[in-house]
C-alpha cells in the first residue's frame, strides 16, 4: 500500500515538473518572439528620447533658477517651474502610450466631455484658478508683501494659482481664495519700498499755534529711521471739543515701521514737554454742594 501511494506521488511530481518545464519552454519561446534587432533598435530609441526630455528638463529649471530675482519674481518663477514639472509629466505620459499605439482622439473627446461635467461640478475652483493667473500676472501681491484683504492683515508666504496663503502677524496660517483677491479691495502695505506714516496729535487752544507747529517739526529729527526725501510735513487737522488737531507726516522704509512708530510717539512727547506744550484729555469736573 505504502509503495503504491510512494509511486503515485513521484509520479504526480514528475507530471508537475514536465507541465512547468513545458509552460516555461512556452514563454520562453514567446519572449523570443520580441527579442529582435527592430525592438532592440526600438527600445534603445525610446530610452534616448526619455532621456532626452529629461536632460531639457534639468537644463529648463537649472536655467529658471539662476534668473534673478529683480528680473522674474518668486512667485512667477515657481508658477513656471510648475507649469514645467506637469508639462513634462504630460509629455512623457503621451509619448510612453503612443508606444503602445494609443490613439488620442478618442481620448481627447472623453476628457472634453468629462471636462464639460466637472467645469460644472467645480465652478467655484475653475473661478480661482482664473483670478489666480489674473494675480500672478498683474503682480500686485508678492511673497512677502503685508497685504490687507476683507479684513485679513498677513504677510504673504505663497501665491498659487488657486488660492494666496499668508500667515498674520500672531502667526497664524489663512488661505485666500484667488477669487476674493479680485473681488475685494486689496491694499498692500509693502509694495512701494517707502511708507509713510501719520501721526495726530492735539494742543490746546490758549497754545501758540506758531510754535506748536515749530515744536513738532523738531521731532522727526529725534528718530534715525525717518527719512528726509521725501521730507516730513505737519499741518493743523482742525478743531475738536477738547484741542486743536495736528498731524505728522513722516517717510521710512518699510521693514522700520514698529521702529518709527514708537519713535515718533516718544519724540512728540519729548518735544512738547520741553516746550511747556499740553495735550489736552478729556477731563470730568466733579462739584459737590453743601
Amino acid at each position: 500500500m505504502e509503495e503504491t501511494i510512494s509511486s503515485t506521488m513521484v509520479e504526480a511530481a514528475a507530471n508537475a515538473g514536465a507541465s512547468l518545464v513545458k509552460q516555461t519552454s512556452s514563454f520562453v519561446a514567446w519572449a523570443k518572439t520580441f527579442i529582435t534587432w527592430e525592438n532592440v533598435f526600438k527600445l534603445a530609441g525610446t530610452i534616448l528620447i526619455l532621456l532626452a526630455f529629461w536632460l531639457a528638463y534639468k537644463l529648463a529649471i537649472r536655467g529658471i533658477k539662476k534668473i534673478p530675482v529683480q528680473k522674474l519674481s518668486k512667485q512667477k518663477s515657481s508658477l513656471i517651474l510648475r507649469f514645467l514639472k506637469y508639462a513634462f509629466y504630460v509629455l512623457i505620459t503621451m509619448y510612453v502610450l503612443s508606444l503602445f499605439g494609443i490613439k488620442f482622439s478618442a481620448i481627447w473627446g472623453a476628457a472634453g466631455i468629462a471636462g464639460v461635467a466637472i467645469g460644472f461640478a467645480a465652478q467655484t475652483s475653475v473661478s480661482n484658478l482664473i483670478s489666480g493667473l489674473f494675480v500672478i500676472t498683474e503682480g500686485s501681491v508678492k511673497i512677502g508683501d503685508l497685504i490687507v484683504v476683507d479684513g485679513i492683515t498677513g504677510i504673504v508666504d505663497s501665491v498659487n494659482l488657486i488660492s494666496v496663503q499668508v500667515h498674520t502677524l500672531d502667526n497664524e496660517m489663512v488661505r485666500i481664495p484667488n477669487s476674493t483677491i479680485i473681488n475685494a479691495n486689496l491694499t498692500n502695505k509693502t509694495f512701494h519700498h517707502k511708507r509713510r506714516l501719520t501721526i495726530q496729535v492735539s494742543v490746546a487752544y490758549d497754545t501758540d499755534m506758531k510754535l506748536a507747529l515749530e515744536t513738532l517739526s523738531k521731532a522727526p529729527a529725534l528718530c534715525p529711521t525717518v527719512l528726509t526725501d521725501p521730507a516730513p510735513a505737519f499741518w493743523y487737522d482742525g478743531f475738536d471739543a477738547s484741542g486743536i488737531n495736528m498731524t505728522a507726516a513722516v517717510w521710512f522704509n518699510n521693514d522700520d515701521f514698529l521702529q518709527t512708530k514708537n519713535d515718533m510717539f516718544i519724540a512728540i512727547k519729548k518735544v512738547f514737554d520741553e516746550a511747556g506744550i499740553e495735550i489736552p484729555f478729556n477731563q470730568l469736573d466733579v462739584m459737590i454742594k453743601k
